[in-house]
């Protein structure tokens, strides 16, 4: 027979240990179940495990305890960070008032779930262009200011600064340590990449953690801080140290070191390495000068070993010989035309003064002309007392005719006396 316990009131309240058992009797009803989420707290004491268990989207957590009798039966491995699913049986302690988790099982997560949320994360923000390679920003050549992301007086601090230091005596860092592990890692390191991404003196922005296993680095693989780290304007290298399994934040940083020590001797140029880079160039500038002047020196000893340069005086000389001949030519071949002219006119005026009536004349023709100036040519033309006007070799003389004679023939061919 089931005896009912009565409402508690004021006038009839309930012992504080039938309420603790009430509770205890109802919590144990609940039995055993299976929780997945990421441990945040994992201490060891008296053989115990004493543990915080964080749910991996809500703002939720639960303390657990582990007991010797069951820890035998966990892996070894287990701590804080890890990401598992427990059997874990609530227990309301009477005595004490506390309500504790304990755990039975306790097992890492398997490897193939987490690898296949990653895989389909990866591919979402691949195509949305967030790891195209024409996003990713070139470094500056000597960063003034470096921003660097990482654990408080961590290996990877180190190593960054002082291989840096090594390269560039001069260059400056502005560190923000941030949780590199753990359920405060993905906010704190997001926090510290905007605010070195809002600093206008840092030229890049290294985020450096020494490696891990798989389940520590999932922090790097979170989709807010991996937006985060693609919006930032400021370039961005990753040198997270984990070769296999590579974060997300590898995929979307501009560059990817694989080591800090990686990381600083790439985003920090080497001033000895510089310097002699320099001092080759120089080299090099100094040979083509020196170079390039004796190839104009050579051509100034060629351009002045000519006749012309050497002695100017030589072309005065040359063209003054050619002068000289070029007038003794033209003088000959003046006075060869002038001669072949002169004798072409006497030709002529031979021609000339045979064909010319005064020749004629000359030889000692006469003409005769009637008073109206006509030529005599017919003796019948004149009869007596006809006065003439007769020209002959050397001037002219008046006559008168005595009329034509007789027995002579009208056009004789010898002159008349």
């Amino acid at each position: 027979m089931t005896i009912v316990t009565p409402p508690p009131t004021a006038e009839a309240p309930w012992p504080v240990g039938l309420l603790a058992g009430k509770v205890r009797d109802w919590i144990d009803r609940l039995g055993t179940a299976w929780v997945e989420g990421e441990i945040t707290q994992w201490n060891v004491s008296g053989g115990n495990v004493y543990g915080k268990l964080k749910d991996l989207e809500m703002d939720a957590t639960v303390s657990f305890s582990i007991w010797s009798s069951v820890r035998s039966r966990v892996p070894v491995d287990l701590k804080q960070g890890d990401r598992v699913i427990a059997a874990i049986k609530p227990n309301y302690w009477v005595k004490g008032g506390s309500l504790t988790m304990q755990v039975f099982d306790m097992r890492h997560v398997g490897l193939g779930d987490l690898l296949e949320r990653l895989e389909r994360l990866r591919q979402t923000l691949t195509a949305e262009g967030l790891f195209a390679p024409e996003r990713k920003r070139r470094l500056p050549f000597l960063p003034q200011c470096i921003g660097l992301i990482t654990g408080k007086d961590s290996d990877a601090e180190k190593d960054v600064l002082r291989n840096a230091q090594l390269r560039w005596p001069s260059v400056t860092f502005k560190v923000v340590h941030a949780a590199v592990q753990g359920e405060r890692m993905v906010g704190e390191v997001t926090a510290a990449l905007q605010r070195l991404d809002a600093d206008p003196e840092v030229d890049v922005i290294i985020v450096a953690r020494g490696g891990g296993d798989f389940q520590n680095l999932l922090g790097f693989s979170d989709e807010g801080l991996v937006r985060a780290a693609a919006a930032a304007t400021t370039p961005i290298v990753s040198a997270i140290g984990h070769e296999a399994d590579r974060p997300l934040l590898d995929e979307v940083a501009d560059l990817r070191a694989s080591t800090p020590t990686d990381a600083a001797k790439r985003v920090v140029p080497d001033v000895g390495e510089e310097l002699q880079k320099v001092q080759q160039a120089k080299a090099r500038l100094g040979m083509r000068l020196t170079g390039l002047v004796n190839t104009e020196i050579d051509r100034l000893v060629q351009l002045r070993s000519r006749p012309v340069l050497a002695n100017p005086q030589t072309l005065i000389d040359v063209r003054a010989d050619e002068l000289v001949r070029y007038v003794a030519r033209s003088e000959e071949l003046l006075l060869r035309t002038l001669e072949r002219a002169s004798t072409r006119v006497s030709e002529l005026a031979g021609h000339l003064r045979a064909l010319s009536p005064e020749s004629t004349l000359r030889r000692g023709y006469s003409i005769a002309q009637l008073p109206s100036g006509a030529v005599l040519r017919d003796a019948a033309e004149a009869p007596a007392g006809t006065a003439l006007l007769v020209t002959v070799g050397s001037g002219a003389l008046r006559a008168t005719s005595d009329g034509p004679v007789d027995g002579l023939p009208s056009n004789p061919t010898s002159p008349a006396r």
